[in-house]
C-alpha cells in the first residue's frame, strides 16, 4: 500500500489554478491534500482562495503573506533586499491586504507555522522556507546537501517539504531523508510555459519516499483578464501569459536567473 499527498505551494491568489490543482490530485487518487502557505500576493481576487480550501479541507501551513495579511502589517515580509523586488512587492502586498475580507485574515491567523506527519514510521515536515525561518529561500543550486542532512537531523524529519522559492527542485539525502521544495500554483517556475506545478508525496509500505512534480494547466487566459480587470501590473500579466518572471529577479541566484529569460 501507497499513502499519497498532494502539496501545493504560493497560491498567490491564483483560485483558478488552486481550483484546477484540486481536481487533477484526485483525479490521481491522493490520500490528503496540504498547502504550504503564501495564499495572496500577485493575482487577482484573494477571497475567491478561501472557499476552495476549506470546502476541500486542505491544511495550510502559515506563509509570511498569511502572517502578514492576518496581522495587517506593512509589507508582505517576502525577504527581498532589492528595491525594485520590493516595489513590485509592496503593490502585491497593498493590493492583496485591501481586497481580503476580515472573516479571512482572522482564518489566516489560526494558521499553524508547521505542520508534522507520519506516513508509514517516516516523519514529514511542512513548512513554508524552512524549518529556521519562514521567509528563507533555499535554491537549487545555492543549497548545500551538507546544510540539507543537518537540517533534517536537527529536525528530526525524514522528508523536509518547503515552497516560498517559487521554483521546484529535491535532492535525495543520506539516511533515506529527503527535501522536496514542492514549487508553486501562483505563477510559473520562470520556465517559459504557461503551466504551473504542485507535487505528490509518495511512502510505500516499505517506507521508501519519492516524489512527483506535476505540471498543471488551468485558465491562464482568464487570470490575465481578471489581473487586467483589477489594474494589476502589465508585469505581472506578463508572467502569466509568457511563463517568464518580470519581476522579483534580483533574488533569484546566478544560476537560476540564466534559466528565465530576464
Amino acid at each position: 500500500m501507497t499513502t499519497r499527498i498532494a502539496c501545493f505551494g504560493g497560491v498567490y491568489n491564483n483560485y483558478l489554478a488552486l481550483d484546477a490543482a484540486i481536481a487533477d490530485a484526485k483525479s490521481r487518487g491522493v490520500d490528503q491534500m496540504f498547502c504550504l502557505g503564501d495564499l495572496g500576493a500577485f493575482g487577482p481576487h484573494p477571497d475567491r482562495v478561501f472557499p476552495l480550501l476549506h470546502e476541500h479541507q486542505i491544511q495550510v501551513v502559515c506563509g509570511n503573506y498569511d502572517d502578514s495579511i492576518g496581522r495587517g502589517l506593512n509589507d508582505c515580509q517576502c525577504g527581498y533586499t532589492d528595491p525594485r523586488d520590493n516595489y513590485f512587492a509592496q503593490i502585491s502586498y497593498d493590493y492583496t491586504l485591501q481586497n481580503t475580507s476580515t472573516d479571512n485574515r482572522a482564518y489566516l491567523r489560526t494558521l499553524p507555522a508547521e505542520i508534522r506527519l507520519e506516513i508509514e514510521g517516516r516523519k514529514i515536515l511542512l513548512c513554508h522556507g524552512s524549518p529556521r525561518r519562514t521567509n528563507e529561500f533555499l535554491w537549487e543550486s545555492t543549497t548545500s546537501t551538507s546544510f540539507l542532512d543537518w537540517l533534517s537531523e536537527d529536525q528530526q524529519a525524514d522528508l523536509i517539504l518547503a515552497t516560498h522559492t517559487g521554483i521546484h527542485w529535491g535532492r535525495e539525502l543520506a539516511n533515506r531523508r529527503a527535501f522536496v521544495n514542492v514549487g508553486v500554483l501562483g505563477r510559473p517556475a520562470n520556465d517559459g510555459q504557461t503551466e504551473v506545478w504542485y507535487t505528490i508525496i509518495s511512502v510505500d509500505s516499505h517506507a521508501a519516499i519519492s516524489w512527483q512534480f506535476v505540471p498543471l494547466a488551468y485558465d491562464f487566459r482568464r487570470l490575465s483578464r481578471e489581473m487586467a480587470s483589477e489594474r494589476l501590473p502589465a508585469e505581472f500579466i506578463e508572467t502569466i501569459e509568457t511563463g517568464w518572471w518580470t519581476t522579483c529577479l534580483e533574488v533569484l541566484p546566478a544560476k537560476e536567473r540564466r534559466s528565465g529569460l530576464y
